[in-house]
Parts: C-alpha cells; structure tokens; sequence
C-alpha cells in the first residue's frame, strides 16, 4: 500500500521560514513524479509545484522564489522548503503522487502564517 505522510507544518510569524517533510512508503519512491498542493481556508486546492525524478523543479507564480522542493531518494522523502512567508501561505500543505492513475495523498500539514 502507497503511503505518503507529510510533517513539519507550524505556526510562523511573517517573513519567516518553515520546512515541509513528505515521506513515501510502498512505492518504488525515486521514479516517482511529487507534487505539493495547499488549500487555505474557504478555497479551493491549488498547486504549489512539482520535482521529477532527477530533481528538476517547477512552481506557481505565487511561490517562485520564495519556495523550494527538493527531494531525497535514499530517505524516500520530498521536502518543501518555505522562505519569506506571508499571510497568505497560510494553507494544510500536502503531497501527492500517482501510482498505476491512482492519486495518492498525504493526510496534510497545517501552515499557519500570523504574527
């Protein structure tokens, strides 16, 4: 069974940074496609970005240059690293991956930008 948990949400003050942990299970991790997402509050979900296999990247407009993914196959782990963080990242962060056209979601992670 694929599983993918995701950790490190906190409350942050503006301007801040957080790091975002998803972790993979059941799956062979590294060929794997990842993606984050984020729904805040009343909204729908939106795409944060996305890292392939051997590491290329890409973002929503709303977060390049502030955010980064990155990813290690041997910990068969995704991160999200979060700078410059505003209000309006406040959101439950998740990964998601696709498995045989399976969506697969993590439970999420609560971001919480306030001062």
């Amino acid at each position: 069974q694929v599983r993918l948990v995701e950790s490190g949400g906190a409350l942050v003050q503006p301007g801040g940074s957080l790091r975002l942990s998803c972790a993979a299970s059941g799956t062979i991790f590294f060929t794997k496609y990842m993606e984050w997402y984020r729904q805040a509050p009343g909204k729908k979900r939106e795409l944060v970005g996305g890292i392939t296999s051997s590491g290329r990247t890409n973002y929503a407009d709303s977060v390049k240059d502030r955010f980064t993914i990155s990813r290690d196959n041997a910990k068969n782990t995704v991160y999200l690293e979060m700078n410059s963080l505003k209000p309006e990242d406040t959101a439950v962060y998740y990964c998601k991956t696709v498995v045989i056209s399976v969506e697969i979601w993590g439970q999420g992670t609560l971001v919480t930008v306030s001062s």
